[in-house]
């Protein structure tokens, strides 16, 4: 049984991708536009969706307000906590550029040092007072804040986008894991106790994949998902289990939880209808195709269709859909996630995220 002390977290210290990024990407390259953020914000608020994502509802369910993006330099205030991500990131570095069709250039390493400057000149700031050192989080907080990892997805998609076969990708992923640990180690050497990691999700799932990748029907399964890009994801998951087995072991005065987000997402979109969803597979924010995703044509662009401008909006529904843009989740997905991490089910150990702190010997 996992203990029930909550632990009132003053602070969250995200890392991360797409799936968490709250603005970061769009303050350091490229304007997020409409429709994004039509649902909660009724406008773009620098998140790859219509509204809220994980990261927003764990903060909420912590009594903490959204995280502010690291990158982002207005109106920024982070004495809750600081968020990391970048959506394209990778854990593992990468020789192709952004521009290139590359990922992010903020990869965890980097992520990892932009929070050790963080921590360390947030301090010297605070020390110096004035109109600066009400926006940032006090010493103790560090201590006591929460962790929270959600990485992987890029490192694998970028592999199938070189060309690489799943067979190939697999080969990559102990070193991608191994890289991963070594910033957890980062965190904990940094006072970090309570450690929350998320697992990746089914890629073989998601529209971006699909349209690029076609398969076989006899490796497409019962919910339309592309088997041999899934069991790459199983692996990354594995592998990541059992190097959260090992943290534990070298990190002694961690809570450490892992948290399987490919079950979640993966129940969501097979049984999507039990819970409310329709076409679980397609975009809602995309144009052409079967899953209404395209590389040429994303969600808040304009095309050009029989010689007129077509802006390429949301679907009619977006409470109902699953999918955002082929990528990204939707707001209503988003909160489905948390709503079922909330019930310690799909959790290692099995807690909730507000006793996140407490180390338990039942986890395996």
């Amino acid at each position: 049984m996992a203990l029930n002390t909550s632990c009132n977290f003053p602070a969250i210290f995200n890392f991360g991708d797409s799936n968490t990024d709250t603005g970061a990407d769009s303050a350091a390259f490229s304007l997020i536009t409409q429709p994004n953020g039509e649902t909660f914000f009724h406008m773009p608020a620098g998140r790859p969706s219509d509204g809220r994502l994980t990261i927003d509802f764990m903060a909420e369910r912590i009594g903490l307000p959204y995280l502010s993006a690291y990158l982002d330099s207005l109106g920024t205030n982070f004495v809750h906590g600081a968020n990391f991500a970048v959506s394209g990131a990778t854990i593992r570095p990468s020789n192709k550029s952004r521009t290139g069709g590359g990922p992010s250039p903020f990869y965890l390493d980097v992520q990892l040092s932009q929070f050790q400057q963080f921590k360390t000149r947030s301090q010297l700031i605070r020390n110096k007072g004035g109109i600066y050192s009400n926006l940032l989080p006090k010493e103790e907080s560090f201590d006591q804040a929460l962790y929270t990892f959600d990485m992987g997805q890029n490192d694998i998609g970028l592999g199938f986008f070189t060309n690489q076969s799943p067979e190939e990708v697999k080969a990559v992923i102990p070193d991608v894991i191994t890289k991963f640990s070594k910033n957890v180690q980062a965190v904990y050497n940094l006072r970090g106790r309570s450690i929350w990691i998320h697992n990746t999700a089914p890629i073989g799932c998601l529209a971006y994949i699909l349209t690029n990748f076609p398969v076989n029907e006899s490796e497409i399964d019962k919910a339309g998902c592309a088997t041999p890009y899934n069991e790459v994801s199983q692996y990354f998951n594995q592998k990541l289990k059992e190097a959260v087995v090992e943290l534990r072991k070298q990190l002694p005065l961690a809570a450490i939880t892992y948290v399987d987000i490919y079950s979640i997402k993966y129940l969501l979109i097979s049984q999507a209808q039990e819970f409310g969803f329709q076409q679980p597979l397609v975009a809602c924010c995309g144009f052409g195709g079967k899953y209404n995703y395209s590389n040429t044509a994303r969600c808040g662009q304009t095309v050009v269709v029989d010689g007129k401008p077509v802006f390429i909006g949301s679907c009619a529904d977006p409470s109902v859909r699953v999918s955002w843009d082929g990528s990204h989740f939707t707001e209503a997905a988003n909160k489905f996630v948390v709503d079922q991490i909330a019930t310690g089910k799909y959790t290692d150990p099995p807690i909730t995220l507000q006793n996140a702190c407490n180390r338990n010997s039942s986890s395996t």
